[in-house]
């Protein structure tokens, strides 16, 4: 663990997912993290996110959550970023940081991170909800990608984004949470899995059980397997 007070950590959204994602980080003694946010605090969200008091409405959520961090962990450098992470600037942030967590809750926008996570073999942590249900995945330079197992990105009239009213708090506070030790286990070093597999980690908050799917890189990946490389293609959300 000695190494975590020099680790730099991207978060890349400070809503329901990047905010105890960064918590965990945080109170495991990760150095330094930096936000990236491109929204504003909506009242209609605070039951969900920590660090978003009813104060900072209006206010950046990059900014309103890297201050609450600061307050509770005074050692921590943080760094709070009100842009999107786009085909612009992407490769650049992702190369100036040791891990990214992917807490944007979108259809689209994990697949465009995972493709950068490829290309600039910085490891790339997963998360997701919808309604009852979670998962995260780590994105390693090693192992498989996220479109080894999702194939292709979902149209959005198939997938639609996120549905925030209908997921519990307690649900999203575990993909947060389980993102964050995916980061630490790549951090400290104690990833112990093959290299072309990785672990998605699947949560039913119905049934209040969880799974391991085994995840394997495939040979004909449109992004990780060899001479496949797509380029970056910035997807929406």
């Amino acid at each position: 663990m000695s190494h975590l007070p020099e680790a730099r950590v991207l978060v890349v959204g400070a809503g329901g997912l990047g905010c105890p994602a960064a918590l965990a980080l945080a109170h495991a003694g990760v150095g330094h993290l930096t936000l990236v946010d491109p929204d504003r605090v909506d009242s209609t969200r605070l039951p969900q996110p920590i660090w978003h008091r009813p104060s900072d409405e209006g206010r950046p959520r990059a900014e309103s959550a890297a201050e609450g961090l600061a307050r509770t962990f005074p050692g921590l450098s943080t760094e709070a970023l009100t842009e999107r992470v786009n085909a612009d600037n992407a490769e650049a942030l992702f190369r100036s940081h040791e891990l990214v967590i992917d807490a944007t809750g979108g259809t689209l926008t994990p697949f465009f991170l995972s493709d950068v996570a490829v290309l600039t073999g910085v490891p790339l942590v997963h998360g997701s909800v919808l309604r009852m249900q979670g998962q995260a995945l780590r994105v390693d330079p090693e192992g498989p990608c996220l479109r080894c197992f999702y194939k292709a990105p979902p149209s959005p009239s198939a997938a639609p984004p996120m549905a925030r009213e209908d997921v519990p708090g307690p649900l999203m506070g575990w993909v947060g949470t389980v993102q964050a030790m995916l980061a630490l286990e790549r951090l400290t070093g104690e990833a112990g899995l093959a290299r072309d597999e990785a672990l998605l980690h699947v949560f039913d908050g119905e049934a209040l059980e969880g799974r391991a799917v085994r995840v394997r890189r495939e040979p004909d990946c449109p992004s990780c397997a060899p001479g496949r490389w797509p380029g970056l293609t910035e997807h929406g959300s």
